[in-house]
Order: C-alpha cells, then structure tokens, then sequence
C-alpha cells in the first residue's frame, strides 16, 4: 500500500517507516518543514498551521492509509500543543474522508482517556474526534495507545539510560512508586504493520503494553543491571524539593522536566498486552529484556 506517515523524522515514526518499507509497502514521509528536501519521497506537514481539511486534501492523492506519529511532550511557540495533538489531527481525519482513505492509524497514548494533563486531554479530544468519524461509517481506524516507548533514539529513553548509570538514583516518591509497562518500539512497528494485513478491518483501540508492568524504580534498576552494573542507591525526592523543580523547568521552554512532565510520570501507565499480543502474534518483549531487544537493535 502507498502510506503517509506523519512524524516520519520522529523517534516513533521512523520506526514504523522503516518496519513499513521492510514490509514492502511503500512509505511516504510526512516531514516537517525544518527538514524539507532532506528525506526522499517526502512531502511537508506543518503540525503548527494545518489546521484545516483543506491543507490536507493534496497531500492525500492516492494514498492509501495514514498513520499520525506526530507527538509533543509540552507546547512552545512554535508546535503549540492544541494544534499539534487535537486542531491539526482532526483536520487530517475529516480529510480523510473526503479522500476516501482505506484506513487511519492514530498512534495515541496510554492515559489519553483518563489523563487529566495537556498532553492526555488534546490526545484524547483527538481520539475521540476518529471514533465519531468511525462511528458514522465515515473512516475505518484503529487507534494505538503505547504505555512509555522504549528504544534507541528515544528521548524518554536516553533519560531512562541516563538515570541507569548514575549510582544515585534521585526522583520525586511518586514518580518511584508509579506503575509502567514500557513497550519496545520495535513491537509497537510490528503492530502497525500487521494492521496493513489481514486486520486491515480491525478498528477500535488497542492498549500497546510490555509484557509486565513494574514500578519506576524497578525499571530502572533492571535497565541499570542490563547494562551490567551494579544496584544504585535510591533516595527519593522531597515532595518541596519535587514541586519547586517541576515549576522551575515550567519556566525553560524546552526542558523536558516540567510539572507536566512529573504528572504524567507519577501516574500509573499499565494496561493488559492481550489485544497487543494477538495483534503482533507474540509476546510483547519484557522489560527486562529491553536493553537487548530495543535499545541495541537498530531498525525493525
């Protein structure tokens, strides 16, 4: 199939492009305009100022299937949150259906439906926009919504190795104590593939998880002793000394430490793998595996 993959530059959509193109399928790279000319077989997608069917309509030229991998951790001037999660999407969406698409993948987030963070609530406006469309037999989607994205050229997951090699490990209690399920991108490449197959037809969301949840500590204890270290000590954060950090990154734009940040990061981010699992055909890789399986193996 010819698919349009918004956000292929990004951490998460060069891997679906590439699992993609391995496929056979052939991929075509929705890029923003800081790297226009510099992708083959590209067109330019502007997040910040698409906020209408109308801009998404020539791009859209027998293409087949759409996939939006576009994320923000926070909003800044220039890829303003409301726009880059919720106005931009759904202009995309309600283009598609004009342009008769066989199938939109919305690559979401785990909390998106609960959330109550900037980040969760434009995610969720956006979900919500498809399945209405869906609902109205106007588009065929399938929404997938990871827990934290493990993988090489992952931010979260440069910082995740970071804090594994310190023999500190100094976090807010809360964040300690949260429940993840970190999924390799890899896994979550093989998903959109195997939904350009015979579940073409599958809609609805789907919860993109590893194989166990574990605690923030845990995991990075295990990240710590893939990489053949010893066990670090764990000194958690005043709750003052937490806040006082989050509210002073708040004022950096471009720092990814922020109160939104903390929030997400104290929440728990856990969910069954069992729809993940029958989607890919195999268990989704274990935490404990994820140096190995994620972090030192390059593409998909």
């Amino acid at each position: 199939m010819k698919v349009l993959v918004c956000g292929a530059k990004g951490f998460i959509g060069g891997n679906i492009s590439r699992a993609l193109e391995k496929a056979g399928h052939e991929v075509i790279a929705g890029v923003s305009p800081r790297h226009a000319g510099s992708v083959p077989n590209s067109v330019v997608v502007d997040y910040a100022k698409d906020t209408t069917p109308q801009a998404w309509l020539p791009r859209l030229d027998n293409i087949d299937v759409v996939i939006n991998a576009v994320g923000v951790l926070r909003t800044s001037h220039a890829r303003p949150i409301e726009a880059v999660h919720q106005h931009t999407p759904i202009a995309l969406w309600n283009a598609c259906t004009q342009a008769n698409i066989k199938k939109v993948i919305q690559i979401s987030a785990l909390g998106a439906e609960t959330g109550n963070t900037q980040y969760a609530s434009t995610k969720r406006a956006a979900d919500h926009h498809l399945i209405a469309l869906a609902d109205s037999g106007k588009i065929s989607y399938t929404t997938l919504r990871p827990s934290i994205v493990f993988g090489k050229g992952g931010d979260s997951s440069a910082l995740f190795m970071s804090l594994a090699k310190l023999p500190f490990l100094i976090l807010p209690k809360p964040v300690l104590r949260a429940k993840v399920q970190p999924v390799s991108v890899l896994n979550l490449a093989e998903a959109v593939v195997a939904l350009l197959g015979p579940s073409l037809v599958q809609q609805g969301i789907i919860s993109c998880t590893g194989a166990e949840p574990v605690l923030m500590s845990d995991f990075i204890a295990s990240l710590r002793q893939q990489c053949g270290n010893r066990p670090a000590s764990i000194l958690p954060l005043p709750d003052s000394l937490s806040t006082l950090s989050a509210r002073m990154g708040d004022l950096v734009p471009g720092v990814p430490w922020c109160t939104e940040t903390m929030t997400m990061l104290a929440t728990n981010n856990e969910d069954s793998c069992a729809d993940f699992q029958a989607l890919i055909g195999h268990t989704p890789v274990h935490y404990s595996e994820l140096v190995a399986n994620a972090w030192n193996t390059q593409g998909a």
